[in-house]
């Protein structure tokens, strides 16, 4: 990846993250939490969404790192505010709000897909591959949020299904941040989480017709 390749990738980057958190804060308002609103997060304004590390600091540091890493791009925004005690279902809800981040993003691989699919149909080859190359990336952050640690979704999936109590999650959230970064160091853990883009991906490909 050189730098102008690098650099397109974190606008995509952005602008789907921002969709991401965007997906949260819309269905927090939706489930009784206002937090988010009143904080201006109900908004496409990527400005808003910037986390100074996960948005700016670790994707900039990927473009810049040997060929071989910096084709492995990932990052994550300010995570949107959630009053449990506001939503109307406390741990269903919960769920929902999650699960709407790498719901937007999967919905966005979708629309992707299809405009490379329209990219090909007016023989626009260029477009196409930065739709798919977008899709691939959409896909990347909605599996990378999966993964069961904080700041990232999976991590309230883990809070809900094993009881654990608001208090215990909020201690454990505090190192976050450098679990993310250290896990993204075992091999296995960028393995099985690029098998699940790129089979997705594939399947998107072959639903759309794209090749």
């Amino acid at each position: 990846m050189d730098i102008a390749d690098g650099l397109i990738q974190y606008l995509m980057l952005v602008g789907l993250l921002t969709f991401h958190e965007f997906g949260h804060a819309w269905t927090a308002w939706r489930c009784g939490d206002d937090t988010a609103r009143l904080q201006g997060r109900v908004s496409l304004n990527p400005v808003v969404h910037i986390d100074p590390i996960g948005t700016v600091l670790l994707p900039l540091l990927m473009i810049f790192l040997p060929t071989g890493a910096s084709r492995f791009m990932i990052g994550w925004a300010k995570p949107v505010p959630v009053n449990p005690d506001n939503l109307n279902r406390r741990n269903i809800d919960d769920v929902l709000v999650t699960m709407a981040g790498p719901g937007m993003n999967l919905l966005l691989a979708f629309v992707l897909m299809a405009a490379a699919r329209v990219g090909l149909m007016m023989h626009s080859l260029p477009f196409a591959q930065y739709c798919v190359q977008a899709t691939q990336l959409s896909l990347l952050l909605c599996f990378f949020n999966l993964i069961p640690i904080p700041p990232l979704d999976g991590s309230h999936l883990l809070r809900v299904a094993s009881g654990m109590t608001w208090e215990a999650y909020n201690n454990f959230a505090r190192f976050g941040f450098v679990l993310v970064i250290l896990v993204l160091q075992i091999p296995a853990v960028r393995i099985i989480l690029l098998s699940a883009v790129l089979g997705t991906l594939q399947l998107l490909e072959n639903l759309f017709g794209v090749h």
